[in-house]
Parts: C-alpha cells; sequence; structure tokens
C-alpha cells in the first residue's frame, strides 16, 4: 500500500509540472502573438500528451523505480519513455482531420522536450535532498562512520546506499582503493586513500568499521584484508550476498558479518555449468541419503536441472521430510518428487524402489561417515557402507541405470580408520564393475564446511558456550571445501563418466585447523587464548594428521575442467572382489553378538591392500608434502 501511495503521488506531481510547462508555454505563444490556435486545441494537445506521456512510463517502469537510489539507467528510462510517448502525440497531432488538437511540430517538440526535462530536474533535487538530509543526520552520533574498502561499481553501489537509506545506522566517510587512478580523486564526494596509507589515514577519521566491497582476487585475498582491519581495532564487515551453508544465495547485497566460507584460502571453485545441467534434465534420477548435507544439497541442484523425476532415499525421516517440503514448496507440481524411506543394507526395500522407478541416474550418498564412531561400532561401518554400496550397485545394474556416482572422500587415500577404509572398500567395489552397461565413477573429495558431524558446527557451539575450542591436534590439518563446490563436482562428474573412474578435485593447500579455530573465534567477536580458550585433546581412534586427495603411486588424467582430475588405478576383478567381500562377510558374522571386533579391523587390513595403523603415519607425517603445504 506505501509503495502504490509513493506511485499516485508521483503520478500526481508528474501531472503538475506537466501542467504548469503547458500554461507557461501556453503563455510565451499568446505574448509572441502567435495565437493563430485556439486554447482549446493547445488543451486537447496537453490531455493526449500527458495520457500517453504517463502510459508510456507505466509501461516502461520508470514508477515502480526508487528514485533515491536511481542510477544513470534510471535516467536514461525516463528519457525514452518520454520520447516514445511524445513522438507518438506528436505523430497523432499530424493525422490529417486532427486539427483541433494540432499544434506546430516544433513548438510540440519543444513541449516534450521541456516536460521531461523538469521532470528530470525534479528527481535530482528529491535525490540531492536526500543526500543532504542523510550527511546532516550523523551529527546526532547515532550513525557509524565507515570506510569502504574498494571504489569500484560494488564499493560505489554500497556508498550510494548508505548516503541515500535515511534509515541506515552508517554513513560513508572514506573509499580505500589500490587503484592508482583513483588514489587521492574523490568518488562521490568521498576521499579515495591507497591500501598502503589506509590505516594512517583512519586514525584521523571518524571511522568506526570497514567495510569490505570487493570480489574475491585470489586464495586468501579476504583473510589477508579482514586481518589488517580487525588487527588496526576495526570491525570489519562484508558487502556481499547472504551465504548459507557456503552458497551466495538471492541476487541483491548485503552488509553481513564474515563467515568462515569467506575466508577460504583459495578461490571458490565454480564447476557446475550449462551442459551439466542439461545432462540431468528430463532425466529420473535417485539420491540415496538424500536428506544429509550433501545429499540434500544434490536433490535441490537436480531440482534445478528440471529432472523427469526426483527420488530420494533414505533412512531418516526427519531430514527426509525437510528437503521434501522445502522442494514442494519451492517447486510445488512443477517437480515430480518421490520420497522413500529405507535403508541400502535392505536388499529388498531397494529392489522395490528401483523396480518402481527404474531410476536412470543414481546418486549414492547414503554411509556412515563419522570415524571415531566407526571405530566402535565397526562392523556396522561395513554393513551399510560396503555391502550398502553393494546393494545399490547391484540393483543399478539389474534394473538398467545409466549412471551410478559414488560419494567418497579423501580418508580413503592410505586409510588409517575403518570408516575410510570401508569408503576405499567402496570404490572397489564400483571399479570391478567396468564390463557394465551401467557406467560407475566415484567422486572424491575433503570436508565439507558446514555440512552435519563437521568441525565448523562443532567449533560454533562450542564458541557460543563461551569455550574452550577443542581441537584434537595442533599440527592437524584438513582439505576444506563449500557444500556448492562438494556438490558441483558430484553433478558434473556425473555428466562425465564413462566407466570406472575416481574423480578428484584440486582444492588447492590443505588448512590447518588450529588456524581455523582462531579465525571462528576472532569471527565471532572474540579474541583467542584471551576470550576464548583453544584446547588440544589428542588425536581421536584411527585419526591421522592429515588427508590425502590422490593416491601418489597412480596416474592422473585430465578432464576437460582443469579443476578435476581422474585417478585410473588398476581395478579389482569381479572375482577378486567377491572374494573380499566374502570375508568381510563371515567376519561380521562371527562378531554379531559383540559390540566391537578386533576381527573386523583384521579382516578390514586383509583386504584393504593400502590400509595402515594411525600411529605408522603419524610419526613420518611432518615430513609429507601435505603437512609442508600448510606450513
Amino acid at each position: 500500500m506505501q509503495k502504490n501511495n509513493r506511485n499516485y503521488l508521483l503520478v500526481v506531481i508528474d501531472i503538475l509540472i506537466m501542467l504548469a510547462v503547458f500554461l507557461v508555454g501556453v503563455a510565451m505563444i499568446f505574448v509572441a502573438g502567435k495565437n493563430h490556435h485556439d486554447f482549446g486545441g493547445y488543451a486537447g494537445f496537453f490531455g493526449l500528451f500527458a495520457v500517453l506521456i504517463l502510459m508510456s512510463r507505466t509501461i516502461l517502469g520508470v514508477y515502480s523505480q526508487l528514485w533515491r537510489y536511481a542510477n544513470h539507467a534510471v535516467f536514461v528510462r525516463m528519457v525514452m519513455s518520454d520520447a516514445i510517448g511524445g513522438g507518438v502525440a506528436i505523430l497523432v497531432t499530424i493525422i490529417p482531420g486532427l486539427n483541433y488538437i494540432r499544434l506546430g511540430v516544433w513548438e510540440s517538440f519543444a513541449f516534450v522536450a521541456v516536460c521531461c526535462l523538469a521532470t528530470l530536474f525534479s528527481r535530482f533535487v528529491y535525490r540531492i535532498n536526500c543526500e543532504r538530509n542523510h550527511k546532516e543526520s550523523p551529527v546526532d552520533g547515532k550513525k557509524i562512520g565507515v570506510a569502504i574498502v574498494g571504489a569500484g561499481q560494488i564499493g560505489n553501489l554500497l556508498a550510494q546506499e548508505l548516503s541515500l537509506n535515511a534509515s541506515s545506522s552508517y554513513y560513508p566517510v572514506c573509499f580505500i582503493d589500490v587503484d592508482k587512478n583513483k588514489i587521492g580523486a574523490k568518488v562521490l564526494g568521498l576521499s579515495v586513500y591507497s591500501e598502503a596509507e589506509a590505516i594512517d589515514k583512519l586514525a584521523n577519521l571518524p571511522v568506526k568499521e570497514v567495510f569490505l566491497a570487493v570480489p574475491d582476487n585470489g586464495p586468501g585475498y579476504m583473510y589477508d584484508l579482514r586481518e589488517k582491519y580487525v588487527n588496526a581495532g576495526y570491525k570489519v564487515k562484508i558487502y556481499d550476498f547472504p551465504v548459507k551453508d557456503g552458497e551466495h544465495m538471492g541476487n541483491k547485497r548485503v552488509i553481513r558479518d564474515i563467515k568462515i566460507e569467506d575466508l577460504l584460502f583459495r578461490k571458490s571453485i565454480q564447476v557446475f555449468g550449462d551442459e551439466t545441467r542439461s545432462y540431468y534434465s528430463n532425466k529420473t534420477v535417485l539420491v540415496t541419503g538424500g536428506g544429509g548435507s550433501i545429499g540434500s544439497e544434490l536433490c535441490r541442484w537436480i531440482a534445478k536441472c528440471q529432472p523427469k523425476r526426483l527420488i530420494i532415499f533414505d533412512i531418516y525421516e526427519n531430514n527426509a521430510y525437510d528437503i521434501q517440503q522445502e522442494l514442494v514448496r519451492k517447486y510445488g507440481l512443477s517437480l515430480d518428487l518421490c520420497v522413500e524411506i529405507g535403508s541400502v543394507r535392505d536388499r529388498k526395500r531397494l529392489e522395490a524402489v528401483f523396480m518402481a522407478y527404474k531410476p536412470q541416474i543414481v546418486i549414492h550418498a547414503a554411509a556412515h561417515k563419522h570415524v571415531p564412531l566407526m571405530e566402535h561400532s565397526n562392523a556396522e561401518a561395513i554393513k551399510n557402507n560396503v555391502f550398502g554400496t553393494y546393494n545399490t550397485a547391484d540393483m543399478a545394474e539389474k534394473y538398467g541405470t545409466e549412471k551410478f556416482i559414488l560419494i567418497s572422500t579423501d580418508k580413503a587415500v592410505n586409510p588409517t580408520n575403518v570408516m575410510g577404509a570401508t569408503k576405499r572398500l567402496c570404490e572397489m567395489v564400483i571399479q570391478c564393475r567396468n564390463n557394465s552397461k551401467t557406467a560407475f565413477c566415484a567422486v572424491r573429495f575433503g570436508n565439507v564446511l558446514g555440512s552435519n558431524g563437521s568441525v565448523i558446527p562443532l567449533f560454533r557451539r562450542q564458541i557460543e558456550a563461551g569455550g574452550p575450542v577443542t581441537i584434537t591436534d595442533k599440527r592437524i590439518i584438513r582439505y576444506f571445501m563449500t557444500i556448492p563446490e562438494a556438490t558441483g563436482l558430484v553433478m558434473q562428474a556425473g555428466a562425465m563418466a564413462k566407466c570406472g573412474e575416481l574423480f578428484v578435485l584440486d582444492m588447492g593447500k590443505p588448512v590447518k585447523i588450529l588456524d581455523l579455530a582462531e579465525n571462528m573465534i576472532r569471527l565471532s567477536g572474540f579474541t583467542p587464548y584471551k576470550d576464548i580458550d583453544i584446547k588440544e585433546i589428542g588425536l581421536r581412534p584411527g585419526e591421522k594428521l592429515y588427508e590425502e586427495l590422490l593416491i601418489k603411486t597412480e596416474k592422473l588424467e585430465k578432464t576437460p575442467n582443469d579443476l578435476i582430475f581422474i585417478e585410473s588405478d588398476t581395478p579389482y576383478t569381479r572375482a577378486e572382489m567377491e572374494e573380499k567381500l566374502d570375508l568381510l562377510r563371515r567376519a561380521v558374522a562371527d562378531t554379531e553378538l559383540a559390540i566391537a571386533s578386533p576381527a573386523i579391523k583384521s579382516a578390514i587390513r586383509s583386504v584393504v591392500p593400502t590400509y595402515h595403523d594411525p600411529a605408522e603415519v603419524n610419526a613420518t607425517a611432518d615430513n609429507c608434502h601435505e603437512m609442508r603445504q600448510a606450513k
């Protein structure tokens, strides 16, 4: 209602402007003695012109603009609408038989031009008044002065928003930039200082906070910028799109706190394009574990691809229900969505689902993934991860699935724990099916920021509780990626896969968990070791100091995407895999009544040649390539 009232007011103002121009123009005509047309003819032209101009402005959206934020494009639109409306009015007046509303062509053109200029002038006066009122308001002491890092397009948008929004809590004081052409000049009336002199200059200005309004310019760039101004005593925020689970949401930038995802030590990786999207279009896609962190995000992305049908399969009905309701709200009946509850350990239930839907693409994300829990409940890891993958792969072959994509992990490389070893076995299960009509592949990546059970939510809860933040070892390092990166990799791998590939993402340098903990504490407004302590509690069972993305003895192949590689090791035959699986079946059967059994680990060690004892690996960790990279 408030927006409609504003639009009506603008229409009334514009009519009054046109009427004033018309009366002044007619008076000038009469004074000049050019009264060869009576007043009624002039009034007829005015009525026609006013109607056509108002219609043209409405159609081109002139009245839907917020003029205090208007840029040059909005003013150009105003000129275009008046040119169209005025041009039509002039053409109409020269039609034979309409002499009673005829006005001279040049007089008509002058009337159109003056009306347009007068209207533009009114808008400029409004904007200048808004800016003047806003610039005067900081004197009351309630508004916070900010320095904007970045005097480019993004910084300009932010400065205009702060200057013209009377309800804003901030007002811009200056810009900071690295462009020599801008340094020393003024942008929007604000001085531009160099990054080198910024700290000294800000000390003499009424600046309390620093807003980053710059694009990401490489690994660690945002991190370095933030550290510079935080260490100088300023609170730092970012002018960017909202972030949820590592993904930019919406199309409008906002002023927000910096999240840990913004401080990745590398550029965010984009691996999902139109070609990948078209592959999933009009296909029946099944996602096992579709309610989990990665599984649910995969479902969101697949839904965007307009699949023929999307089937979510999960044992945990609460998560499955949540993603179901989210997709129903967003897509309604336009998405053919089915949710089935069941376990990948249950062959009969799996077969019922495959028989009913006959999925063309299967993304297998169902798995137990918590390292310490799987060390303890090791037989369950084998049942769910290994035989769950075996069952799902069997059903995919039996019912003619085109592509089967396994979600794997860097912990499968030279594993030191049960979870990693079972995921390596999952890779072996799908690699041995290289003579299948179904194209099998696996996608291997590192830790996912913000996923269920990851370190980020744990650290966040510990900080909210006042600490301490606990880390297992101050030397420990991990590779990290965001949920959208992981999802995009899986989706593109599925489109690229031919048979038996292991896809690996180049994730840049590994990150020290200690650095991650310290950064999260600072992002929360605290000082590490002073406000929030960091406590070392020792490595957990099966945990090693570093993870590896690649089996180094194997050859890597390039893909069309420079950041995705294929690791092609020699697969086992189906017969060899059956022997290994039989050994695991016997070990599980022999320990049915045991909570945890050393026999399970012994069986895993015999079927996974790359399995190592964690103590053995950690003893030589300081000399490994990954640990040296993180230093």
